[in-house]
């Protein structure tokens, strides 16, 4: 085999920062005098967890420990590792003579992914601190991990980097020479890097892969100069990234603001969130669902018709699916967000539902139940009852709750929208 050209690393790798001084971000943690810089610069570090979206330095600030730290390091990945592993790294960090130190960084990267048995057989020793676990995960922690490792450890979330921070990092590839590009003739305008900057949407390794594509994929011209346009930066990075995981807390986080949007009212928000679910592969059907619960629950009787639209998107988005899908679902979620808000019909079960399971409500009213059976009206089944529709006005007074329950008010219309209408006429039906 020619080891004359070995294949070098991504330029995301190589490009790691080997000091604190050259991490970039996250300067609520790892700014001068912040918490985490100072447990890693002092070496006194505790059980952490780090969880942000990808491209933030997670990876990095463990690499940074395991260079700075006196202790052994091991870095076990979650999606390979099992209990085995654990208790072989265990054995080690115990040995006196594999680690004179007695303790053990121990990195676990996408510690999510470790089930309750893995995650169980740290607990012993995290607690004792002969491991310091340090654990990186884009899933929510509080979600993901045990509670008992949870409550050992320290959580610190990482946020996605800025533009500023980006541009910074490419920076530094551009010009280094031993492990970025800086032996290279590159030229980009900073037009061209805001662009990337602009579609990593936070994240490090997507901007430094695209700055790495387009300078060995674009030829130079007659001087040796790589010329890197925006066109050519499209091409590499095809299209923005964007910070969503249909099966991750992004999920309940956007899909949350979706459906608080249109209940507050806000169009434009409704739209925002639904595009970057669709953008993030949410399921359609899902979309739909939700739509059409916030038109029962928070438009409700204030616009009737509004379930009828959701209704009928849903139908519709099953029988057309994308990309046309996306209309209707637009549509359905632009009604509900500019309809009058109503949550009384929500209420009114759910206090009915209370009372059902709390109280003694009674028997059904003897002149409401039926009467298939001969004999049945001898017993006082169906005797009194009064079809509604002989009546003027088709109404009639009668008792339809349980004397138990007799005067009972659940549903109380709020006076938005059509139930203004409702309110006026339920309220001369209830003698107000």
């Amino acid at each position: 085999m020619d080891n004359a050209n070995p294949v070098k690393e991504p330029l995301s790798y190589r490009m790691s920062p080997r000091s604190l001084d050259e991490y970039v971000g996250q300067e609520h943690m790892m700014g001068k005098g912040k918490m985490l810089r100072r447990m890693i610069e002092a070496d006194k570090l505790s059980s952490i967890i780090l969880y942000g979206p990808p491209g933030t330095g997670k990876t990095s600030l463990a690499r940074l420990i395991a260079h700075t730290t006196s202790s052994g390091f091991v870095k076990l990945n979650a999606v390979t590792a099992g209990v085995a592993e654990i208790k072989r790294v265990i054995s080690d960090t115990q040995n006196p003579i594999l680690n004179p130190s007695g303790r053990t960084v121990l990195f676990i990267d996408e510690i999510h992914r470790f089930n309750k048995l893995q995650q169980d057989a740290l607990l012993p020793q995290v607690e004792d601190g002969t491991l310091i676990l340090i654990g990186a995960t884009t899933e929510n922690p509080f979600f993901e991990v045990n509670k008992a490792l949870i409550s050992r450890s320290t959580i610190f979330a990482l946020k996605p980097l800025s533009e500023e921070d980006i541009m910074r990092i490419m920076e530094m590839a551009l010009h280094d020479k031993e492990r970025g590009l800086g032996n290279q003739l590159i030229s980009i305008s900073k037009e061209a890097m805001l662009h990337i900057s602009n579609l990593s949407n936070g994240d490090a390794r997507i901007a430094l892969r695209a700055l790495e594509l387009a300078s060995i994929t674009t030829p130079p011209d007659a001087s040796g100069t790589v010329t890197i346009n925006a066109e050519v930066l499209e091409d590499c990075m095809q299209k923005r990234s964007i910070a969503f995981d249909a099966n991750g807390e992004s999920h309940y986080d956007n899909i949350s603001a979706f459906i608080k949007s249109m209940r507050g009212s806000d169009p434009d928000a409704a739209v925002f969130y639904l595009a970057r679910a669709l953008h993030g592969g949410e399921d359609i059907e899902f979309l739909a669902r939700r739509i059409l619960i916030c038109a029962s629950e928070d438009v409700g009787m204030a616009n009737p018709s509004a379930l009828s639209v959701a209704m009928a998107a849903y139908q519709g988005i099953m029988a057309v699916g994308m990309p046309e899908a996306r209309i209707l679902l637009s549509e359905a979620a632009i009604v509900v967000a500019t309809s009058p808000k109503s949550n009384a019909s929500y209420l009114a079960i759910n206090k009915a539902m209370q009372d059902v399971a709390e109280k003694r409500t009674g028997e059904v009213p003897m002149h409401l139940r039926n009467a298939p059976a001969k004999g049945m009206k001898d017993l006082g089944y169906g005797v009194g009852y009064k079809y509604a529709h002989d009546y003027e006005g088709h109404i009639v007074d009668l008792q339809y709750l349980p004397d138990e329950m007799k005067g009972t008010i659940y549903y109380e219309p709020t006076g938005i929208g059509y139930e203004v209408k409702i309110k006026e006429w339920l309220d001369q039906r209830r003698g107000k």
